[in-house]
């Protein structure tokens, strides 16, 4: 627990994402993130039923969300994105009929910025982040 508790935190959700992940997850019980790195859907973070999606062993965890949900990144989205901290939104339209909110009406959406300078340096300091080879979620 204290590797998780002391990484940099590099995802996080709006407080409108955090109520919808509360009603899905009363609707679907645990369910996880999973962004990808493919076009048109695959562009957004997709939420599922947790263990109704296999995460690869090349994915990456870059942590929890809202206690316990598991945000996981496709590896090679990983590499594009390693230096960024990313924020879950959700706004109005719809997304992948794959995602558990899109017959909510509303999507996804991901956010981004810069890691700041003491964040990439802690980061760089850190163990690698989890894989789908070694850690569950």
């Amino acid at each position: 627990m204290g590797a998780r508790a002391t990484r940099v935190t590099r995802v996080e959700l709006t407080p409108a994402a955090e109520d919808l992940l509360r009603q899905l997850t009363r609707t679907h019980g645990p369910v996880m993130f999973h962004q990808s790195g493919g076009c048109c859907d695959g562009s957004a973070p997709m939420c599922y039923p947790r263990g109704e999606f296999r995460v690869g062993a090349s994915d990456v965890l870059l942590g929890h969300v809202a206690g316990d949900t598991p945000f996981w990144m496709s590896a090679d989205q990983y590499t594009y994105w390693s230096h960024t901290h990313l924020t879950v939104d959700v706004v109005p339209g719809r997304g992948s009929g794959f995602s558990l909110e899109a017959p909510e009406g509303v999507r996804f959406l991901l956010r981004s910025r810069l890691l700041t300078d003491e964040e990439l340096k802690r980061a760089e300091a850190e163990p690698p982040l989890p894989t789908g080879a070694e850690a569950t979620g």
